[in-house]
Order: structure tokens, then sequence, then C-alpha cells
């Protein structure tokens, strides 16, 4: 219906400019949205008002034109003017029962539209070191992505969802290194483990797969993979008046960097059992984790497969002149295109930088023809977006086809007290822990219920609690409620009733407010789903659906809307053929999250 009311405002606007009311390359960008307030009617635009200051005059004087020049639209009983200079618009009672008709025709696919057809979209998400499992602040970004993508497929858009693998860089050599020196204390010899090393017991159950696999085969004398290593950091006991740690001597980077060399060196061809054996057993470690929590991925990309693309991306853009060598390094020219400083591609001794990678996969991205493509990373990568866009920029794509998502950091909470999380010293709670403690659906529901830029404090004990304070546990008990009261509590009261027949049920005795109130939600979920993909707003579902089931158990629970009443079948029938539509919206909008809908609770 709103398409048909925004087609007919198009058709007034057309009018008026060919009067010379308004002028004749004026955009229209005014929104129809459905009211609140039903005395409002069930439409309302703000067309006078966005397009007052371009026709020199009020906005109610240009409503009443625009009122004037409407032609007629079907089930639209009548349009008046409210407040400042909206148009508001009343569909007749017939139209309000059709949306029944229009669920039960579409099921599964209502909510589902082609508004993105036309396009192609990239959405990488996710994307953490494979260095150690998946912690809680990860999850968000999982549970965020995964979601985004089905929002946008909802709309129609051709979706591919990729996590990038950095199985390339230092971090890898970290790990690697850590696994080799695990594997030298299982063998036998006695070792300071590196305070910048991984720390989590994973690290040694790789190391004894490789004993188990390859024996001492790799063993070299802990004395020479010391050899000339610079000290490793040596902290006072006291903290500082900021709380931090005091260097008393050595560097953490350095003798890292020192043992990642001797180890290479010493083991040859054989390191690459090591950075092999933890990247494997990382990585399939966290496909199980997301497929487990229902993220799946069409691609996993490889950084390791960019060296040739990383050549190509740095030759286009020293071709076009953005690159320039300095100490040394080769610079790339950043504050051309609005980047605080140049940033370093490659440095002196050859190696590329990430930043360098980097760009070598947007490249790769870009030439895979997607229409959009979205990344979205941690908060702390946000002085990354100038420095990537710029790079598209100057090797002559268009930067505007990237949209950089921040997703914000997550506490948990337990008991009123924050749970402590650090990632390198393997101390951390994993999304795996989470999800067993609050369930997927729990999970799943909470990550995406603020917008990604927002931080999240997660209540665990609230996760778990069965009552209305829970909102995915009251929008699924509604979903189980229907289930109840279909297949339990009507067959009880001798009312029947059938999923399959309700066509055969009288819609026009819905006539109190609260179930007209119900109609206009259902009716408004599609364009809920076009909103919040465009927006790539995930919790506006998640708030219409907590919306949905509020108005559902009030309704449910007044005295003069007894569901089901033995004395009044027909009635009975009508309402619980609304319910059987609230069901289905209800899945339909937990299945975009991720969620499941119980058959009972």
């Amino acid at each position: 219906m709103n398409t048909a009311i925004q087609a007919a405002l198009d058709h007034a606007v057309q009018s008026l400019q060919s009067q010379g009311i308004l002028p004749s390359d004026w955009k229209n960008t005014s929104t129809l949205t459905r009211t609140k307030d039903r005395s409002h009617g069930d439409f309302a635009s703000n067309i006078a008002m966005i397009g007052s200051k371009a026709a020199s005059m009020k906005p109610r004087d240009l409503a009443e034109k625009i009122l004037a020049n409407l032609p007629e639209v079907a089930d639209i009983t009548k349009a008046e003017i409210a407040g400042p200079g909206f148009i508001n618009f009343f569909l007749n009672a017939g139209q309000r029962f059709a949306i029944l008709d229009q669920i039960q025709a579409q099921k599964d696919e209502f909510g589902k539209t082609q508004a993105n057809a036309a396009k192609k979209i990239q959405v990488e998400f996710v994307s953490a070191n494979p260095t150690s499992s998946l912690h809680v602040g990860h999850g968000r970004g999982a549970a965020y992505g995964m979601t985004v993508a089905n929002l946008l497929e909802a709309t129609g858009a051709k979706v591919d969802r990729e996590y990038y693998v950095n199985d390339a860089g230092r971090q890898m050599d970290i790990l690697a290194t850590s696994t080799y020196l695990r594997y030298l204390e299982l063998t036998g010899q006695s070792l300071v483990f590196p305070k910048n090393a991984y720390q989590g017991d994973y690290v040694k159950e790789i190391a004894q797969s490789i004993i188990d696999k390859h024996g001492d085969a790799y063993v070299h004398p802990v004395a020479d993979v010391y050899k000339d290593v610079p000290e490793d950091v040596q902290y006072a006991e006291e903290l500082d008046a900021e709380g931090n740690k005091v260097v008393l001597s050595g560097d953490k980077e350095k003798h890292i960097d020192g043992l990642i060399y001797n180890s290479q060196a010493l083991t040859g061809t054989g390191y690459r059992v090591f950075h092999q054996a933890a990247l494997h057993a990382i990585l399939d470690d966290i496909k199980d984790d997301l497929g487990e929590f229902g993220v799946t991925f069409d691609k996993w990309f490889s950084e390791a497969a960019l060296t040739e693309k990383i050549d190509e991306a740095l030759q286009t853009l020293d071709q076009r002149g953005f690159l320039y060598e300095k100490d040394g390094n080769i610079w790339f020219k950043s504050t051309d295109f609005g980047d605080e400083k140049d940033r370093v591609v490659k440095r002196r001794n050859g190696q590329t930088t990430y930043f360098a990678s980097d760009i070598a996969y947007h490249l790769n991205k870009l030439q895979r023809g997607y229409t959009d493509i979205i990344d979205i990373w941690g908060s702390d990568h946000h002085g990354y977006i100038a420095r990537v866009k710029a790079a598209i920029d100057a090797m002559g794509y268009d930067s505007k086809k990237l949209t950089v998502l921040l997703v914000q950091f997550v506490s948990l909470w337990r008991s009123g007290v924050m749970v402590q999380m650090s990632s390198r010293s393997g101390q951390f709670v994993t999304l795996r822990d989470l999800r067993k403690e609050v369930g997927n659906d729990a999970a799943r529901f909470y990550y995406v219920m603020r917008k990604s830029e927002q931080h999240i404090d997660f209540d665990l004990d609230l996760a778990v609690s069965q009552s209305k304070d829970n909102a995915v546990y009251y929008i699924q008990y509604a979903y189980a409620r229907v289930n109840r009261m279909v297949d339990l509590k009507a067959p009880e009261k001798n009312i029947p009733f059938s999923r399959e027949q309700l066509a055969n049920y009288d819609a026009s005795l819905l006539t109190l407010e609260a179930e007209t109130e119900i109609l206009a939600k259902l009716a408004a979920y599609p364009e809920i789903v076009i909103r919040a993909a465009n927006s790539y707003e995930p919790h506006q579902i998640g708030n219409y659906l907590k919306e949905l089931a509020a108005l559902f158990h009030g309704w449910y629970n007044l005295d003069d809307a007894k569901v089901l009443d033995d004395q009044n079948v027909a009635l009975s029938q009508a309402r619980l053929l609304l319910s059987i539509n609230v069901q289905q919206v209800i899945k339909n909008g937990l299945t975009l999250l991720g969620v499941s809908a119980p058959y009972e609770m």
C-alpha cells in the first residue's frame, strides 16, 4: 500500500512541477511512514515540509496543493493535513485485513522484497587473526555481520559473505614460534617463555600434536634458539600512577622477533610445519565455533594468496604517481586523499606492510565486480578507514563503493560485576564459553540489539532469565504461546481450527483497537526489513519483534479479548487466525536475526 501512496505523491509532484509550483529539478526526498497514533491515520508523509522551501510557501499551503493534485488511491478512504504540514492517509477497514491474506500467501517469504535486486554486495566480517579462539568481541562482529548479510539478501541483493584469513605476517610468526618453543619444552628442554608469545594452553596442545606426528625431528638446543636474541622486557614489581607496568629493561618486541628469526633459521623448511599446524588447528576451531553459532561464509580468503596482487596494487599506485621513497622505505601519498599522514607500504628490508596487503585485498574485491563492499571491523581500526579509502581512490576506483562499519567492544557482566578478559595471556572469555552459558539464541539476539558503534554491556544473568525482561525469551514465548493456543487449548474447548483452512475464518470480526494495532504492526514488517537493511541496523528488527510480542501478549491478556471463547466460535477462530499471522512474522524476523523459533517454551 505504501508503494501506491508513494506513486500518487510522485504524480502530484510532477503536476506541481508542470505548473511551476515546484522547480522542475526538485528531488523528492520525503519519507512515508506508518503512524504510531491511529487517530492520525495509517500512513504519514512529510513531503510538504521537505518541499516547502523549494516551493517558497508554508508547508501546510504546499500540502493543500499536493492534495488537490493527488490522484485517487484504491483502499484509501481519506487524506488530510495535520500538524505543521504532514499529510495523513487513512486505509479502509478491508485493506487492514488484507495483510493477513498476504502473510499467508507468502509465509516464510513475507517481508522479503527486491528493493536491492540490482546490487551485488560483499560483506567481510570477523576476519580475526587465526592465533587463538574467538572471544566475545569477535562474537559480536560475527552476529552483526551475518545479520546484515541476511537483511541485504532479504531485500533482493546478491550477497557474498567473506572471512579474510590473516595467514601471513608477524602475528602468525609469533604463533608459530610460540608453538615451537612449547615443542622444545615438551621434548624435555627448559626455557623462559617470552612475555610477548601466545600463552594459552592451546599452544601446548598444538605442539603436542606435532610431537605425536614428527617426534623430535625438529629439536634444537634452546641455547641456539636464544643465541644473540635481545633481552625480553623486565618490569618493575609495582605499577605506575596510571596502573601500567614500569619497564626496567629489555624489549619484548625485539625479543620475540629474534626468536622468530632463529627458529626459522634452525628449522629451515620445518618451520612451516609449526606455522601450518598452528594455523589449521586454530582456523578449524574458528570455523567450527562460527558454524555452531549459525555464522557461515561463502569464501575464506587467504592473505597469503595476495603476493601477486600486492605487486599489482603497488605498481598501479606507482604508475599513477602516488608512491615515493624516503629513508629507504616506500611511502603512499595518502595525505593527497585526506589521510592525516602518508603510509609506508614497503620497508627498506623489502618486506611489504600490512597496509600493502589491505590495499591488494581491496583491489581484489573491486576487480570482482561488486556494486557495494562492506567491511565490518572492530572499533580500534577506525584509523584505517581513511587510508584504505585513499588507496582505492588512488588506484582509480571509487571509494564510495566501500562502507566500513565499526563494531564496538563488549563487556560481560555477571551478578553486577564485570568479567575481565585478555587475549594474549590466554585468559579470556571465548565465544564458545558465552554460547555455552547463555545459548546461541540469546547471544545472537543481544549482540545485535544496539547500533554497532555503541558499546554493549552484556548482562549474562538477564540473558538466561525466563521473564518478560529477557526480550528474546519474551518474543520466543509469543511464538510458542500460539502453538499452545492452536494445538492444545482450542481442541480442549472444542473450537475447530485448522492451519490449512485459514481462508474460512472471518477476519472482519477483529474490531478491537488492540487487534487493529496488531494488524498495522504486521503490515509494517516489510518496511522495517528494508529500513534495517539499508541502514545496516539489525536492532530495528529486534525492536520491532519486541513491540509485536508486547502487543500480542497485551492483547491476549485483555479481559475483553478472550481469544478462546467456546460461546463465540467464529470470533475465536478469527483471533486464532490473527495469532497464526503474528507467529509467522515473529518466525520470519527471528530467522533474519539467526534466532530459533521454538515450538514450546
